[in-house]
């Protein structure tokens, strides 16, 4: 990566931990709510790298870098989460330089989803992305890297049918309550937690349940409020979350804690209740899921879809993939003028330098000398000059490194990385 001169730094890692090799639990160690995320930012600044992005979703957190050395990446991970390299090792992966970048195209693609063609993934790269280049850390290959990954999710969208059915956990929580509960139109249904997941479930609820009994609590009120206007439905204050819990037929849990929230002490046991854990951490006590009358469901159950549906899902994923590849194609030719970049810039500025020179000169020598139209000439000149060179370069192929060590030593360049 080193040679397209596009970081001062080696190669472009990928580092993180997923839903295919870490179970929930674990996931949730490793997860960063939006202040870890910038402290890691913070720290990532202090010690020198320029370009990173960072993403943490209920199914995978994910660190996008340049670096010297992965270990850095995975110790501000490790240092801004609960994680520690031992479980990383055991559970996370590394992935360089092309690898990576071909499985960010697949990520965003929806191709790497825990349900597949789930696109919600594209949205938190580009919350992620928003909030590096507010902080300074974005280089121009970061920007043109993620520009291609969301080109190409738009298009694998809306030129396939891999998103078909159940897209995202939020609505797989509503077709199992549908595919499970008699009668739920009359079922008392309680939404704790009004983030993101939440307010797509209760969107969900709302659309395919025709149910007029949904409560709505939330640790900040206004928030539920704000959504429960839209549907016009029923919001209690956080104190009453026991007693709403005692009541209700259905209970989905989506907050962001990092600790449980609903324990033993909450749920009265001689009523039947589900319970459907939406959070990462899981936010449902673990001993809840032994007691009498309740059914406990978390996201990882969830998001497994019919072998039916899946196959159908399953059957779009050539087209998706020839999508990417027309649009890495397109980053890798942007990538490759990254090779000589560096060397044209300097080019330019080396026969501005003799242009300054030659003008000075001649204004010195001769009273009558338009130096100003002068200027505009020798300008166009070296405009000529540097793009015959760059479309030299361009079309060298195999023989571009010859060609820009050959123009260093004539012209006596030096060449700067970002």
């Amino acid at each position: 990566m080193h040679k397209y001169n596009v970081s001062k730094h080696k190669n472009f890692y990928v580092i993180g931990i997923s839903y295919q090799k870490a179970d929930a639990e674990t996931r949730g160690k490793f997860n960063l709510n939006i202040d870890q995320r910038k402290a890691l930012l913070v720290k990532a600044k202090y010690i020198g790298l320029t370009s990173v992005v960072t993403s943490s979703t209920c199914n995978r957190t994910e660190i996008y870098a340049f670096a010297n050395d992965h270990n850095v990446l995975i110790d501000l991970l490790c240092e801004f989460s609960i994680g520690d390299q031992t479980t990383f090792s055991e559970s996370g992966y590394v992935l360089e330089n092309e690898t990576a970048i071909n499985h960010m195209f697949r990520v965003g693609g929806g191709l790497d989803s825990q349900i597949l063609g789930d696109f919600e993934i594209i949205s938190q790269i580009k919350s992620a992305f928003t909030l590096s280049k507010k902080k300074g850390m974005i280089n121009h290959f970061m920007e043109r890297l993620v520009n291609s990954v969301i080109q190409a999710s738009r298009r694998i969208k809306n030129e396939t049918r891999i998103s078909s059915g159940a897209t995202s956990v939020s609505f797989a929580s509503v077709q199992y309550i549908l595919d499970h509960i008699q009668d739920v139109s009359d079922r008392k249904i309680l939404l704790f937690g009004t983030g993101k997941i939440g307010r797509n479930t209760c969107e969900n609820l709302v659309k395919h349940t025709s149910n007029k009994n949904i409560t709505l609590i939330n640790r900040t009120k206004d928030k539920a409020e704000e959504i429960a206007g839209k549907f016009n439905l029923i919001v209690k204050d956080f104190s009453e979350l026991q007693s709403e819990i005692r009541s209700t037929d259905i209970l989905i849990v989506a907050t962001g804690a990092q600790s449980p929230t609903i324990t033993k002490e909450l749920i009265y046991p001689k009523k039947e209740l589900l319970i459907l854990d939406l959070s990462i951490p899981k936010n449902v006590a673990e001993d809840v899921e032994g007691m009498t009358n309740v059914k406990l469901l978390h996201l990882d159950y969830l998001s497994k879809l019919t072998d039916e549906t899946l196959a159908k899902r399953k059957a779009f994923i050539p087209d998706a993939e020839v999508i990417i590849e027309d649009v890495k194609t397109e980053f890798n030719e942007w990538l490759d003028t990254r090779k000589f970049a560096p060397t044209i810039k300097a080019l330019k500025e080396k026969f501005k330098i003799f242009q300054d020179e030659e003008l000075d000169y001649q204004s010195k020598k001769n009273n009558q000398f338009d130096k100003e139209q002068a200027e505009i000439i020798s300008d166009r000149v070296i405009h000529k000059i540097t793009r015959s060179f760059a479309s030299h370069l361009r079309s060298a192929n195999g023989s571009t490194e010859d060609s820009i060590a050959l123009l260093k030593k004539v012209f006596e360049l030096e060449t700067e990385s970002e």
